[in-house]
């Protein structure tokens, strides 16, 4: 049993951002096909926002709801297109599950990555199949949760998740776009990843690598 407490959080955020970094220009090249080119410069400026406002935060007067609560606003107040309320509404829904606590338990943070994934889904009113992030993150949640259930690690529930967001992008390659600008495109969005979906699994990898 881990307990996760303000510090690992804030970690987790350098993280994201070390990785949006590392992805922007893949996932830009991702949404030129099918949209504006700007998903990757969007999700860096995003997590960057959240590290640098998160790492601003006194650990020993900060808890984990506040950490999230925080790293929403700077994601929202950073990136004004689409992605912006989708991560934030995820941060939000994070900082609820751990309202209340010092730290947070590995069930916690199933609990967490699923308020993730929920708010995103309940934010973008998407569902399964259209061709979005909910293309991975809902599978990813639901086999996060499913291994958990089995009695799983919490490293092994993030791996499974993982594994179920990626194969979940993937299959986005299959879809026509319901939802979004890649809608217009109809037929020429096949054979294309979803770049929402493509940022997802490098969210989903940095959760799985931190919590090792």
């Amino acid at each position: 049993m881990t307990t996760i407490g303000t510090e690992e959080l804030k970690l987790l955020f350098v993280r994201l951002a070390d990785a949006m970094a590392r992805e922007k220009d893949r996932l830009c090249e991702l949404d030129g096909v099918i949209g504006d080119a700007d998903h990757g410069i969007a999700m860096e400026l995003g997590f960057t926002a959240a590290a640098k406002a998160v790492s601003e935060l006194d650990s020993s007067a900060s808890d984990p709801t506040l950490v999230f609560n925080t790293a929403a606003k700077s994601f929202l107040n950073a990136v004004g297109a689409s992605s912006g309320p989708l991560y934030a509404t995820a941060l939000m829904r994070a900082g609820a599950v751990a309202k209340g606590k010092s730290s947070l338990s590995d069930d916690d943070m199933v609990e967490v990555f699923s308020a993730f994934a929920r708010g995103i889904q309940d934010r973008g009113k998407a569902e399964v199949g259209e061709k979005t992030m909910v293309d991975a993150w809902a599978p990813a949640a639901a086999a996060c949760r499913a291994a958990r259930d089995q009695g799983l690690s919490l490293a092994d529930c993030l791996a499974a998740a993982f594994k179920a967001g990626e194969a979940g992008a993937e299959a986005t390659k299959s879809m026509i776009a319901a939802k979004g600008r890649s809608s217009r495109l109809g037929d020429r969005a096949l054979g294309h990843m979803d770049p929402g979906a493509a940022s997802a699994v490098v969210v989903m990898a940095c959760f799985r690598d931190h919590f090792l």
